[in-house]
């Protein structure tokens, strides 16, 4: 088993695995909420329906990485592991982000219901990971799956 030293990770490892720790952190905080007057109650992102799937390849996507820099025996695919992390990454933002475009939210007469921190939290990380994500698969210089390799 590969011992973790963070000193194997460049810059951008270290913040696309933060962004996965930040990510774990974030589905315990408060997802949706409902507040009216001084009483207000929250669920967090295990909570809020289909959201949680989209943080977990968040995390996913960071350990990968984090354990593919330690050395650890990591499952051969057919993929690179730039197109691994930056696909893992896109598609759990993009889900988190379809959770929060889709779930209920307004508010009258001093009543409010919508998104909490915590999923605000988890896109901003999930955004960052795969911003961070493209420039390591752009650096690997890996095809994406879909283009026609040249025999």
């Amino acid at each position: 088993m590969a011992q973790f030293d963070i000193k194997k990770l460049d810059t951008s490892d270290r913040i696309v695995v933060g962004m996965g720790v930040l990510t774990l952190i974030c589905l315990f905080l408060p997802w949706y909420g409902v507040s009216s007057g001084p009483y207000s109650a929250s669920v967090s992102g295990f909570s809020t329906g289909y959201g949680w799937i989209g943080a977990i390849l968040i995390i996913v996507a960071a350990g990968y990485l984090a354990a593919l820099r330690m050395g650890s025996n990591v499952p051969k695919i057919s993929y690179g592991p730039g197109v691994t992390v930056l696909g893992l990454s896109a598609l759990g933002t993009i889900i988190v982000i379809l959770r929060w475009i889709t779930i209920p939210k307004g508010g009258f007469a001093g009543y409010s219901y919508g998104p909490e921190f915590g999923m605000y939290l988890t896109i901003l990380a999930g955004v960052v990971q795969v911003v961070l994500a493209f420039r390591l698969f752009k650096a690997s210089g890996e095809k994406v799956p879909w283009e026609n390799k040249k025999s």
